[in-house]
């Protein structure tokens, strides 16, 4: 991967120092990948209590501060990222936790099926049954259905829009928040950052890998599946959206947020100068990241108390 000129100094350190090959979806072994990833999920912050939970057959790994009392918490219900063909949830145990310590929030992650083995809609469904499972049991589960966000990173962010969407349509349940981190949102592949950042963290080849990995022999592509595509954006909870400046997403990101806005849904867009493709988790030490962390933290305290963004 060429570092760009525009690079974020303290990202281009951490860029520079990993050695790690990049992998292409065409001929790579996917099973291998998940496997690298799943063998160095950082461990859940201290203080925080974490048990998985039986939804019916679907896997939600439940996040609290170990401190919590009987009051019901306000909740995020979480989706990882991985191209929808790997990831799983304990890849974001470290992340969740700096929401949790700063907010004394509960999160819910979903453990969902993968692509190319599962395409959609199962893994869009897996998330949504999830998700109303969640707010159908929060007095088990300690949490506020009131006050229920959804949020995601990558393709995570694609479901959480899918899921929005759904709810939407489907009248619930309520949330009161869509964060959308460098979300994967359209299918088509038809922006101009698609190809000045072809050969970046997450490339063109890849994406357009997981893209038909997704899709399977769908011959038109859902609403539900791309909310790029998506002709009614009212109605939809108010939205973070953030992507970084040399990414494949920015320009599908940059017009989903403006179209949220067009359509009358209070939304914040934060475009990253000098980030790459998931920053905000791989180098949430280095000052961008930090910052990227503290303006999650900030949206989700405004939509956890309501009133918009």
């Amino acid at each position: 991967m060429t570092l760009h000129p525009n690079l974020d100094p303290d990202l281009r350190a951490e860029l520079a120092a990993d050695d790690a090959p990049p992998y292409d979806l065409d001929t790579a072994d996917l099973g291998q990948i998940r496997r690298d990833r799943a063998s160095v999920c950082l461990p859940p912050g201290e203080g925080i209590t974490v048990k998985d939970v039986d939804a019916d057959g679907l896997r939600l790994r439940v996040y609290r501060p170990a401190d919590a009392g009987d009051e019901p918490l306000p909740c995020l219900y979480w989706i990882h990222g991985g191209g929808m063909v790997f990831g799983l949830p304990e890849m974001d145990d470290a992340r969740v936790s700096r929401w949790i310590d700063a907010l004394g929030c509960a999160v819910v992650s979903v453990d969902y099926r993968l692509a190319p083995e599962h395409p959609f809609p199962i893994p869009l469904d897996d998330c949504y049954r999830g998700l109303v499972w969640t707010a159908d049991n929060a007095a088990s589960l300690g949490v506020n259905a009131g006050r229920l966000a959804i949020g995601g990173n990558s393709a995570g962010g694609g479901l959480a829009a899918g899921c929005a969407l759904m709810a939407r349509d489907r009248g619930g349940p309520a949330l009161r928040l869509q964060m959308l981190l460098c979300p994967m949102l359209d299918d088509r592949d038809d922006t101009p950052s698609t190809e000045q950042f072809a050969d970046s963290m997450w490339s063109r080849t890849n994406n357009r890998w997981a893209w038909r990995a997704y899709l399977g022999d769908l011959t038109e592509t859902p609403v539900y599946a791309a909310p790029a595509r998506a002709t009614d954006l009212s109605g939809l909870p108010p939205a973070y959206v953030d992507v970084g400046e040399l990414e494949i997403f920015r320009d599908e990101d940059a017009r989903y947020a403006l179209r949220l806005a067009a359509a009358g849904v209070p939304v914040e867009f934060h475009l990253w100068p000098g980030a790459v493709h998931g920053f905000a988790g791989a180098f949430w030490h280095t000052p961008i990241g930090r910052r990227s962390t503290a303006e999650q933290i900030e949206a989700l305290r405004r939509g956890f108390v309501g009133g918009g963004i």
